[in-house]
C-alpha cells in the first residue's frame, strides 16, 4: 500500500511540474513493477498537488457523485488486463523537452500535430513576456490540434487508443485527447504555488476557453470543481493552494468571455448562475479568498448586460445567502460587492438586505443609522493590512464625488468671482458631501476607528491618506477634527508607539499634499493648532506647524492665513475660504458720515456669523498667543513686492494694534465709517498678558519693517505717507477718536502727556523728513520717528517708567528742529548743538535698561545717524557704563587687589603731573606709586567719566554712598544724570543678595557695547578712539569684568580688535604729544612682561577657575601686544624726528634690561620682540648695539638662548644681503662687528649643556658665519674673536667654523 502511495504521489508531482520523459519513464518502470490496477487508475486521473492518494478505490468514490464512480468503475475494469499497455499513450501524445523536435513514437494518433512539454515548463516562467509567448504557442498548437481532430473520420478510435490522463466521461467529448490532457494540466496549474505558475496557467487556461469553442463551459466548471477538490486529508497548505487554484481557475474563465457568449446565445441557461454560486461559495470558505473572489466577479459583471445580472447574478441562492449575514458577521468584501452590483443595475434590489439603504442615495448611505448598521463591515476590512482594502477607494468616490472636486478647483482659482464663490456654496452637491463627510468622521472615524485598537487607528490614517489627493480644502477641519488631531499627538510624542512610523508618514504625506496649494496649507496648519491648542510642535517635538506657516511665498497666501488667523483669535468657527470673505476685509460704507458704529452679540448686523459660533467653546489663550507670535513671521519668507509687503503689513498692524491697545466698551463689534472697515472683538475680555504680547509683537513688526524698508522720501504735500510707522499713527489716532472704543488699560496724566507728546512729536518729524527729500537729515528724522513709536507702545506695555524718558526724547527733537531752522537761516548756534546731543545720548542710554529687542534695535538706528555729532561728554558718559562696578574694589578679595593693581593701574592711573595734559585729550595713564584698590576705582572713574567731580569726594563701602558722589555735580551735570544706573542701585539694595543687580548691569554693559561698536564703524578717524580704547582697555583688564561675565570680556575683546586695532582707517590727532604715546607704550609693554600669578589661597583652586584665570591672563597679553603694534603705527604715522623718537627707544631699552637682568618679573615673549622688530625695522636697527651689550651677561643663562632669534632679526633687517645694499650693509656690519664678535666668544665659551640649545647656538652662528663671508668681513670677525674665541669655536662649532677660515684664506 505505501508502494501505491509513493507511485500515486510521483505522477502527481511529475503532471504538475512539467518533468522530463526520463523521469516520467522512471515512475512508468515503478508502476509496470506494481501490476496494480489501483495503480493505473492513479496514473490516469493524477490529483491535485497536495491531495494525498490512498490507493483505495473507496476514498475516490466518497468524492465523485455517484455517476462518476460507476464510470471510473467500469474504466478499471477495462483496463485492468492490460497493463503494460498504458504507458504508450503519453509517449505518442505528449513529447518531451528531449524529444521535442523529434517524430513522436509510432500510434494511432501520430496522425496529430506534437504537444511539447516546454510550453507548461514556460508558462511558470518569472518573466512575463516568456508566459505570454508560452502562452499563445499552447494555444496555437491546441488550436491546430483540435481542427485536425475534427476533421478525422473516424474520431473514436482516436480516444479509444489514446487515454492519456483525460477520462473520456468528463464532458469534453468534442475535444482532442491532447486539448483534453492541456485543460487537465492547465488547471492543476493554477494550484501550484512555484515561481509564477498560477499566473501563466491562468493565462494559459484562458485562452483555449476563449478561442476553442468545443470546449463545453459546463463540463469545464465541474471539470474545475472535480480536479481542486479539497479532501478531508490535505494540511493547511495543501488545502490553501487547492483553494487559490479554484480562485485562479474561476477567474480565467470569467476572462475568457465565453460565459457571456453563453448567456448570449441562451439567454435560459443556468451557466452564469452555478458560475457565481460557485465563485460565492468558494469567498465563503476562507476571509482571504472574499476580496479576490469579489474581484472576479465584478470583473466578470462589468462585461455582463444589466439584464443578465439582475436575473442571473442576483438570483444565485449563495449571494443571497452571503449578503444576509454580512452585516452580522461584518463582511467588507459583501458590501464591496453591494455597493458595485447596484451602480451596475442602478435598481434597489432586495437581495441586498440591510447592506444598502431604501431608497439608495449617499446622504442616507452615510446617514447615522445607516452606518450604525454597516459599522462592522467597515471596521473589519483592516484585516488586509498594510493593504488598504478595496471598498475604500468605492467609498472615497462616494464621499468626494467628481463635481466636489472640480468645484474647489475652479474655486481656488484666482480668477474665480466672488458671484461663482456664492454659487459653489449653496450648490446642493458640495452641501450633501459636507454633511456625508462630517457624519462619516464623527461616527466612524472619531466613534469607531480612533477609540479602538491600533489596527483600527492605523486604518484611520489610511483612510485619510486615500481621500488627501482628492480632499477639498474646505474639509480639512472635518477630517482632522479634535479627536484625530489629538490621537495624531500622542502617536509622535512617543517614539516606542507602534504606530509611530505610520504616523510619521502620514505626517510626511500631509506637507507634501498641501505644499503646492496655500488654501490646504492654511486649512492643515489651522485644524493641527486649533485642535492642540496651539501646542502641536511642542507636544510632538517636529517642526510642522513652523515649516508650514513659513512657506507663504504669495501675497494671496499670506493673506488667507492672515485672516485665519484672524478669525481663529475672535473664535470664529468657520473659516473661510477665501480672503474677500473675512470680516477683517476692506467693505466700502455707503455712508459719508465720519461716525462708527457699535454692535453688541444680540444685534442684527454681523449676526449671522455669529450665530453659528453660538455654544462653541472659546479658543485658549494658549491658542492666541500662538497666533499672536504667528502674524509678524508671515513676512518672513514671502518673495512679495514692496507694495504688496506694504499691504499685508497693514493688515497685521491694524489686528494687533485692534486686539492689543483698545477695547470696544459696547457690544463685540465696532464699524468705522472713517476706515470704512468694520472689527471685532473676542466675546470675552482679551487678557492683559496677551494684550501685551500683541504690543510687543506689534514693535517686532515695526522693528523689521524698519530693517528691510528703503525708506522713499515722498513729495511735499503728500498727506498719506505709505510707511507703517505713518500708518499706524494714524490709524492710532482714528481708533482713540471713536467714542466707544478706548485703550486697553487706564494711564496716569503723566503718561497720558507722554503719549500725546510723542504723537505730536512723531507729526512733526513726518513733516520735517518729507521736507528733507533726498538729503541724510531724511534718514535721521526716519529712525527718530520709528524710536518714538516704539517709546509710545513702551508705555503703553509698561505704564509709568517711560514718561521721564518720552518728554526727554520729545524735546531733543522739539531743538533738533529748532537747530535745522536755525542752519537754514544761518544763525547756527554752536553752543545748542552739543547740549541736545549730551540729553540724547543721556535719554538712548536712559532707555536701554529695560527696552525690548526691537526698541534698542531703533535706538541703535537713531544713534547710528546721530553718533557723529556725539560729543566728549556724551562718550564718556556711556564709556562710565562699561567701567561701572556694583561693588568696590576695597571689598574684594585680596588676590583680586593685586590684580587691581598689577593691571588696571598699568592703563588707568596718571601721574599727576600728566593729569591735566591728559584731560584735555581724553585719555588716562598711569601712576608709578602704587595705589590701594578704592583709589584705583575711584581714580578710573573720576578722569574716565566726569572730570567735574570736586577732588574732596569721599569714597564710600557700599553705593549707596557711591551714587552720593555724583551729586556732587554742577546743574549741567545733574541735568545728565545717568539714572539708569540710579535704577540698577535701587533694585540692588531691594534684593538680598545683588546677584539681580550684577546680572543687569551685565546685561546693559552689553548694550551699551553695542553703541559704542556703532560709534567706533561710523568713526573710525575720530580722535576720540583713543578715549574709547583706553577706557576698554581698563575695563578689560580689571578682574571684576572677568569675574561678572565672560561674555561681557569676549565683547570688549571683540569690539577693541575688530574695530580699533583692524579698523579700516587709523584714527587721526595731532594734538597728542610723543610723551603721551610713550607712557602709553610703556604701560602696555609692562602688561605684556607681567608673568602669570596664581591665587593665593590655601585651597587648592579648581581647575575651571584655573584654566579661566589662564585664559584672562593670555587675553591681556595678547592685548598687550596688539596695543603695542596699534601705538607703534600711530607714532609712525606721525612722522616724528629721530630725537623725538629717543623716548620710544627708551622704552624698549628699559623692557630688554628688565628681560635680560631680572629672573621672573619680566615674562615678555622674544616672538612678541621679534614681531616688534619686523614691523618697525627702525627700532632694531636702533637697538641692536645695545641688545648686543645686554645679551652678553644675562642674569639667566637660558635667556641669552632664547634671544638669539632676536638678534638674527636685528640683523636681517640691519644688514640685507644684496648688490644694491652690499656696501651700506658693510657698513652697518662692520660698525657692530667688535660687538658681535665679543658676543660670539662668551657664547662658544659658555656652551649650554642642553642639546636642542645647544642646536640653536650652532644655527645662529652658522647664520652670522654666512652673512659676514657674503659680506668679506671674515678677517674682521676673526681679529675680534682673538686666539682664544677662535680656539672656543673650533672647539664648539667645528667644521662651521673651521669653512669660514677657509673661506677667509681664500
Amino acid at each position: 500500500m505505501g508502494s501505491k502511495k509513493r507511485s500515486s504521489a510521483d505522477s502527481s508531482e511529475d503532471v504538475e511540474k512539467n518533468h522530463t520523459d526520463s523521469f516520467m519513464k522512471k515512475k512508468k518502470k515503478s508502476k509496470r513493477d506494481k501490476m496494480n490496477a489501483d495503480d493505473s487508475d492513479t496514473e490516469a486521473a493524477a490529483p491535485p498537488p497536495g491531495v494525498a492518494s490512498t490507493g483505495k478505490d473507496m476514498e475516490k468514490k466518497k468524492k465523485r457523485k455517484a455517476s462518476d464512480k460507476e464510470r471510473k468503475r467500469a474504466a478499471l475494469d477495462n483496463d485492468g488486463g492490460e497493463p503494460p499497455r498504458r504507458p504508450k499513450p503519453p509517449a505518442a501524445a505528449v513529447v518531451s523537452d528531449s524529444n521535442s523536435d523529434g517524430a513522436a513514437a509510432a500510434s494511432s494518433s501520430s496522425s496529430l500535430p506534437e504537444l511539447p512539454l516546454s510550453y507548461f515548463r514556460d508558462l511558470a516562467s518569472p518573466e512575463g513576456s516568456v508566459r505570454e509567448a508560452a502562452a499563445t504557442s499552447l494555444v496555437t498548437r491546441l488550436q491546430e490540434i483540435q481542427k485536425q481532430y475534427e476533421m478525422l473520420p473516424d474520431k473514436g478510435s482516436v480516444d479509444g487508443g489514446l487515454m492519456l490522463e483525460a477520462e473520456k466521461n468528463d464532458g469534453l467529448d468534442n475535444c482532442a485527447p491532447h486539448l483534453r490532457y492541456a485543460l487537465r494540466r492547465l488547471i492543476r496549474g493554477v494550484s501550484s504555488s512555484r515561481e509564477c505558475a498560477r499566473q501563466g496557467f491562468a493565462l494559459g487556461l484562458t485562452l483555449p476557453v476563449s478561442l476553442i469553442s468545443s470546449i463545453n463551459v459546463e463540463s469545464l466548471l465541474k471539470l474545475i470543481s472535480d480536479s481542486l477538490s479539497v479532501s478531508s486529508s490535505m494540511k493547511g497548505q495543501d488545502v490553501k493552494e487547492c483553494l487559490l487554484g479554484r480562485l485562479f481557475a474561476y477567474g480565467a474563465l470569467a476572462r475568457s468571455g465565453r460565459l457571456v457568449e453563453d448567456w448570449k446565445s441562451d439567454k435560459d441557461s443556468q451557466i452564469i448562475k452555478e458560475f457565481t454560486n460557485a465563485l460565492i461559495g468558494l469567498a465563503a470558505k476562507k476571509r482571504y479568498l472574499q476580496e479576490p473572489a469579489v474581484h472576479v466577479l465584478l470583473d466578470f459583471v462589468e462585461k455582463l448586460p444589466a439584464e443578465a445580472v439582475v436575473t442571473h447574478v442576483m438570483e444565485a441562492p449563495e449571494l443571497h445567502k452571503w449578503f444576509e449575514q454580512a452585516t452580522e458577521a461584518g463582511n467588507p468584501d459583501a458590501l464591496l460587492l453591494a455597493l458595485k452590483l447596484h451602480e451596475k443595475i442602478s435598481v434597489d434590489h432586495p437581495v441586498f438586505g440591510k447592506l444598502l439603504p431604501v431608497p439608495f442615495s449617499s446622504g442616507k448611505f452615510f446617514s447615522a443609522d445607516h452606518l450604525s448598521v454597516i459599522v462592522d463591515c467597515l471596521k473589519e476590512s483592516t484585516f488586509c493590512q498594510p493593504r488598504v482594502h478595496s471598498l475604500w477607494s468605492v467609498i472615497r468616490e462616494m464621499l468626494l464625488p467628481e463635481a466636489v472636486v472640480q468645484g474647489e478647483d475652479v474655486s481656488s482659482a484666482p480668477s474665480s468671482s466672488k458671484k461663482q464663490k456664492r454659487n459653489r456654496k449653496s450648490n446642493p452637491i458640495e452641501e450633501e458631501a459636507t454633511n456625508n463627510s462630517r457624519s462619516f468622521c464623527e461616527i466612524f472615524m472619531e466613534g469607531t476607528l480612533l477609540s479602538s485598537s491600533h489596527d483600527r487607528k492605523h486604518l484611520a490614517f489610511d483612510i485619510l491618506l486615500l481621500l488627501l489627493p482628492k480632499l477639498p480644502a474646505n474639509f480639512v477641519q472635518h477630517f482632522l477634527s479634535l479627536k484625530f488631531v489629538q490621537c495624531l499627538m500622542d502617536i509622535l510624542s512617543t517614539k516606542d508607539s507602534w504606530l509611530h512610523k505610520v504616523a510619521t508618514h502620514f505626517l510626511t504625506e500631509l506637507i507634501d499634499w498641501v505644499k503646492d496649494d496655500d488654501t490646504k496649507r492654511v486649512a492643515v496648519t489651522m485644524a493641527l493648532q486649533k485642535h492642540s491648542e496651539g501646542k502641536f510642535d511642542n507636544i510632538t517635538r517636529t517642526k510642522t506647524v513652523k515649516d508650514l506657516a513659513a512657506d507663504f511665498e504669495t501675497e494671496e497666501g499670506c493673506t488667507l492665513f492672515l485672516q485665519n488667523l484672524m478669525n481663529l483669535f475672535v473664535d470664529e468657527q468657520h473659516v473661510p475660504e477665501e480672503p474677500s470673505s473675512m470680516k477683517w476685509a476692506l467693505e466700502p460704507s455707503s455712508l459719508n458720515s465720519d461716525q462708527s458704529q457699535t454692535t453688541d452679540d444680540n444685534s442684527e448686523i454681523g449676526s449671522n456669523e455669529e450665530k453659528d459660533s453660538i455654544g462653541t467653546t472659546v479658543n485658549s489663550d494658549v491658542l492666541k498667543s500662538w497666533v499672536i507670535e504667528s502674524l509678524p513671521g508671515i513676512l518672513k519668507h514671502a518673495k512679495l513686492s514692496p507694495e504688496a509687503k506694504l499691504r499685508v503689513q497693514k493688515q497685521i498692524l491694524k489686528f494687533l494694534a485692534v486686539q492689543g491697545l483698545f477695547v470696544a466698551s459696547l457690544g463685540t463689534e465696532v464699524t468705522s465709517f472713517e476706515l470704512q472697515e468694520k472689527f471685532k472683538w473676542p466675546k470675552t475680555a482679551t487678557p492683559t498678558a496677551l494684550c501685551k504680547m500683541c504690543i510687543e509683537q506689534l514693535q517686532l513688526l515695526l522693528s523689521n519693517s524698519q530693517k528691510i524698508e528703503n525708506p522713499i522720501p515722498k513729495e511735499s504735500g503728500l498727506e498719506q505717507p505709505e510707511d507703517p510707522v505713518s500708518y499706524f499713527m494714524k490709524f492710532l489716532s482714528t481708533l482713540q477718536s471713536i467714542p466707544s472704543v478706548s485703550l486697553f488699560r487706564s494711564l496716569n496724566e503723566a503718561d497720558e502727556k507722554a503719549v500725546k507728546e510723542l504723537q505730536e512729536t512723531e507729526s512733526k518729524l513726518s513733516k520735517e523728513e518729507r521736507n528733507c527729500g533726498l538729503s541724510a537729515d531724511a534718514s535721521k528724522y526716519h529712525a527718530l520717528r520709528h524710536l518714538v513709536v516704539q517709546l509710545l507702545l513702551q508705555i503703553l506695555l509698561h505704564p509709568g517708567e517711560f514718561s521721564e524718558a518720552a518728554s526727554e526724547l520729545s524735546v531733543c527733537c522739539d531743538k533738533a528742529f529748532s537747530s535745522s531752522s536755525t542752519d537754514g537761516e544761518g544763525e547756527a548756534d554752536g553752543e545748542e548743538e552739543p547740549a541736545v546731543m549730551d540729553v540724547l545720548v543721556d535719554t538712548l542710554l536712559s532707555l536701554l535698561p529695560h527696552s525690548s529687542a526691537p526698541m534698542r534695535s531703533s535706538i541703535e538706528q537713531v544713534f547710528k545717524y546721530f553718533c557723529q555729532d556725539v560729543t566728549n561728554d556724551g562718550l564718556l558718559r556711556m564709556l562710565r557704563v562699561i567701567k561701572k562696578d556694583l561693588k568696590p574694589a576695597r571689598h574684594q578679595e585680596d588676590q583680586d587687589s593685586e590684580d587691581l593693581d598689577d593691571d588696571e593701574d598699568c592703563l588707568a592711573i596718571e601721574d599727576e603731573e600728566e593729569e591735566e595734559e591728559n584731560e584735555e585729550m581724553g585719555e588716562t595713564g598711569e601712576s608709578d606709586d602704587p595705589t590701594d584698590d578704592s583709589e584705583t576705582v575711584t581714580g578710573v572713574a573720576r578722569m574716565a567719566v566726569d572730570r567735574e567731580v570736586p577732588e574732596n569726594s569721599d569714597d564710600s563701602d557700599d553705593s549707596e554712598e557711591e551714587e552720593e558722589d555724583d551729586d556732587g555735580m554742577d546743574d549741567d551735570a545733574m541735568f545728565r544724570m545717568d539714572t539708569y544706573l540710579a535704577q540698577i542701585f535701587k533694585e540692588k539694595r531691594n534684593q538680598a543678595g545683588g546677584e539681580t543687580a550684577q546680572s543687569q548691569l551685565v546685561l546693559f554693559k552689553l548694550r551699551v557695547l553695542s553703541l559704542l561698536e556703532i560709534y567706533l564703524h561710523e568713526n573710525p578717524g575720530n580722535p576720540q578712539v583713543m578715549t574709547v580704547y583706553l577706557n576698554l582697555a581698563q575695563a578689560l583688564v580689571n578682574p571684576s569684568t572677568a569675574e561678572s561675565s565672560q561674555q561681557l570680556l569676549q565683547r570688549i575683546w571683540g569690539i577693541i580688535q575688530k574695530k580699533i586695532f583692524k579698523a579700516r582707517e587709523l584714527f587721526k590727532d595731532e594734538s597728542i604729544e610723543l610723551s603721551v604715546l610713550a607712557s602709553l607704550l610703556e604701560k602696555n609693554l609692562k602688561l605684556a612682561a607681567k608673568p602669570f600669578k596664581s591665587k593665593k589661597s590655601g585651597v587648592d583652586p579648581s581647575k575651571k577657575k584655573q584654566s579661566a584665570a589662564w585664559n584672562r591672563h593670555r587675553m591681556i597679553a595678547n592685548l598687550a601686544q596688539n596695543s603695542t603694534y596699534w601705538v607703534l603705527r600711530i607714532i609712525d604715522s606721525r612722522k616724528f624726528s629721530e630725537t623725538e623718537l629717543e623716548k620710544i627707544l627708551d622704552v624698549f631699552r628699559s623692557v630688554l634690561v628688565g628681560y635680560f637682568d631680572s629672573s621672573k618679573k619680566s615674562q615678555i615673549k622674544v616672538e612678541f620682540l621679534e614681531e616688534v622688530f619686523r614691523r618697525r625695522p627702525w627700532i632694531a636697527h636702533q637697538l641692536f648695539g645695545f641688545l648686543l651689550e645686554k645679551i652678553v651677561n644675562p642674569k639667566v643663562e637660558y635667556r641669552r638662548v632664547e634671544a638669539l632669534e632676536l638678534i638674527s632679526e636685528a640683523l636681517r633687517s640691519l644688514a640685507p644681503i644684496g648688490k644694491e645694499t652690499q656696501e651700506e650693509s658693510k657698513k652697518k656690519m662692520k660698525f657692530h662687528l667688535v660687538k658681535l664678535s665679543h658676543f660670539i666668544k662668551e657664547l662658544v665659551t659658555n656652551m649650554p649643556e642642553k642639546q636642542a640649545r645647544r642646536a640653536k647656538v650652532r644655527k645662529f652662528c652658522g647664520r652670522v658665519f654666512r652673512m659676514v663671508s657674503s659680506l668679506k668681513l671674515t678677517k674682521s670677525l676673526l681679529k675680534g674673536l682673538g686666539e682664544d674665541g677662535q680656539t672656543a669655536c673650533e672647539t664648539a662649532l667645528g667644521h662651521l667654523f673651521m669653512n669660514l677660515k677657509n673661506t677667509e684664506e681664500d
